[in-house]
C-alpha cells in the first residue's frame, strides 16, 4: 500500500501554469460524420500530437522537473507499457536526470527504442510471471534513485489533467457535457476529474478500456481494486495496467460517472475512422475512447457536447496498417 497524497483540483491549476510553454496545446478537431454517427457533439483533442507522441509527457515532465535531485542524485526508475517510460526518458533527457525504465518483455519495439533513444536504461520483466512495481523498487534499492510511476503521484496524476483543463480552456467549461479518456491504470481518468472541478464544469467524466482489461469496470462495481486475470490480450498495449494504481483509484471510485469498454476490432474501426476524418494515426490504447463512442448502441451521450481524449499516436507501422486496411 502507498502512503496517499491525493492530488487536488489546485494541482491541475498550478501543473497548467507550470507546463505553458512546455508541452503542446494540442488541437480539438470535430467531423460532421462523427456527430451524425453518434448523435453527439464530438471535439477530439489530439494528444497523439503532443511530446513523444502521447499525453504522458504532461505528467512526466509535471513530475520529473519538480524533483529533489539531493534525494535522487542516481536518477529515476519508471515502469511502463510504454509511453509513460518515452515520456519519463525525453523528459530526463531534457533535464539531465538518468532514467531506467523497466517494461514488459513484450512491449511494442518502437516504444522501447525510442526510450533507449532518448539515454534510458531498458530493463524487462516477464508481465504473466512478475511485478513491475517490484521490479521497479528492486532497481532502486540499487542506488538512490526515486521512483516515477505511472499513476500513483500526485504531480503524474495533475499533469495529466491539463490535457482536459485545455480542452475546456477552448470549449468553454460550461459547454462540455461529457469528456471520455482511455484508461489502463487510471491516473489520466483520475487527472480529468480534478479537471473538471479546476475548470468549474459540471462535465461527467467516462473512461474508456478495452473489453477485455476492464478492471476499472468490475472495480467500481465492487468498490475495490480489481485485478486483470492472466493470460488475457488485446491490442491496446498502452492500457494492459494488471490493475488500477491505487492513488487514481481513490479518486475514480468517486467521481467517474462510468466506463465504456470496446474490443479490438472497435478499435480498429475507430483508428480507421480518425484515419479518414482527420488524417491523424492512433495507436490502439489512444483510440479506445473513440470507439468506445462509436459503438455505444444506448446512445448515452445523443445531444451532448463530448470531448474525447486521444491519448496516444505510437502505434507499429505494421499494426496501424493492418488497422486501417481492415475491411
Amino acid at each position: 500500500m502507498i502512503a496517499l497524497n491525493v492530488p487536488t483540483p489546485a494541482d491541475v491549476l498550478d501543473a497548467a501554469r507550470h507546463l505553458r510553454g512546455i508541452v503542446v496545446n494540442t488541437p480539438l478537431v470535430r467531423s460532421d460524420a462523427l456527430d451524425k454517427l453518434t448523435g453527439a457533439r464530438v471535439f477530439v483533442k489530439l494528444e497523439n500530437l503532443q511530446h513523444t507522441g502521447a499525453f504522458k509527457f504532461r505528467g512526466a515532465y509535471n513530475c520529473l522537473s519538480r524533483l529533489d535531485r539531493s534525494i535522487c542524485p542516481d536518477g529515476v526508475v519508471a515502469y511502463s507499457t510504454g509511453n509513460h517510460g518515452q515520456a519519463v526518458s525525453a523528459v530526463g533527457k531534457m533535464l539531465g536526470i538518468p532514467v531506467t525504465v523497466v517494461m514488459p518483455s513484450n512491449a511494442p519495439a518502437n516504444k522501447m527504442q525510442k526510450a533507449r533513444e532518448n539515454g534510458a536504461r531498458i530493463v524487462t520483466y516477464d508481465r504473466e510471471r512478475e511485478s513491475r512495481e517490484q521490479v521497479a523498487e528492486t532497481l532502486a534499492r540499487e542506488g538512490r534513485f526515486t521512483i516515477v510511476p505511472p499513476g500513483d503521484h500526485p504531480h503524474v496524476i495533475a499533469g495529466q489533467g491539463t490535457a482536459a483543463f485545455e480542452a475546456m480552456e477552448t470549449l468553454g467549461a460550461r459547454n462540455v457535457d461529457a469528456i471520455i479518456v482511455s484508461c489502463g491504470g487510471g491516473g489520466l481518468a483520475a487527472g480529468t476529474c480534478l479537471a473538471v472541478d479546476a475548470a468549474g464544469s459540471q462535465a461527467t467524466v467516462w473512461a474508456a478500456e478495452p473489453a477485455e482489461f476492464d478492471d476499472t469496470f468490475r472495480s467500481l462495481a465492487s468498490g475495490q481494486r480489481e485485478s486483470n486475470p492472466n493470460g488475457r490480450h488485446s491490442i491496446c498495449d498502452a492500457l494492459l495496467a494488471p490493475i488500477p494504481a491505487e492513488l487514481p483509484f481513490s479518486i475514480n471510485r468517486d467521481r467517474l460517472a462510468g466506463v465504456l469498454t470496446a474490443d479490438d476490432a472497435a478499435v480498429n474501426a475507430a483508428m480507421r475512422f480518425a484515419f479518414d476524418a482527420f488524417r491523424v494515426v492512433l495507436e490502439p490504447g489512444g483510440a479506445v475512447g473513440l470507439a468506445a463512442l462509436i459503438s455505444d448502441t444506448q446512445q448515452i451521450f445523443a445531444g451532448k457536447s463530448v470531448v474525447i481524449v486521444a491519448s496516444g499516436g505510437n502505434v507499429d507501422a505494421s499494426l496501424f496498417a493492418e488497422a486501417i486496411c481492415a475491411s
